[in-house]
């Protein structure tokens, strides 16, 4: 009984501390095709439109980008391993300028999820 308790527990700790680094102050998800055409260029792709991460020579954004794809989840465009992906970012942004200033976690998605949402389904043919 007392091991079921601590094992509880320990779930419930691991689960608020995830929930946690994903509602940092200033912090918000955005979902949608992360796409990173050419080195040190990236923008998300999400209902309220495009979303600068780095303009080479220009705008980077703090933080890791792209996140690990599984195999066939990354489209490659162009030249290396140049592409995107469907993905959820936890950003911060200037909502003004509509750029990401920092990433605070990303993880990928399926493409069928960015696919199926009714609101990035014509991006993906911009991408190409």
């Amino acid at each position: 009984m007392i091991r079921h308790v601590l094992a509880t527990a320990a779930v419930v700790l691991s689960l608020g501390a995830g929930a946690a680094m994903a509602q940092q102050p200033g912090s918000e998800q955005r979902c949608g095709w992360l796409d990173n055409p050419t080195p040190g260029n990236a923008s998300l792709y999400d209902k309220d439109g495009e979303w600068t991460i780095a303009v080479q020579g220009g705008h980077q954004a703090k933080g890791d980008w792209p996140p690990p794809y599984k195999a066939g989840e990354w489209r490659k465009s162009g030249n290396g391993s140049y592409g995107y992906g469907c993905a959820c970012m936890t950003v911060k942004v200037d909502t003004e300028e509509k750029n990401v200033l920092e990433i605070v976690s990303a993880r990928a998605r399926p493409l069928s999820a960015c696919r199926k949402d009714k609101a990035l389904s014509a991006v993906e043919k911009q991408l190409h």
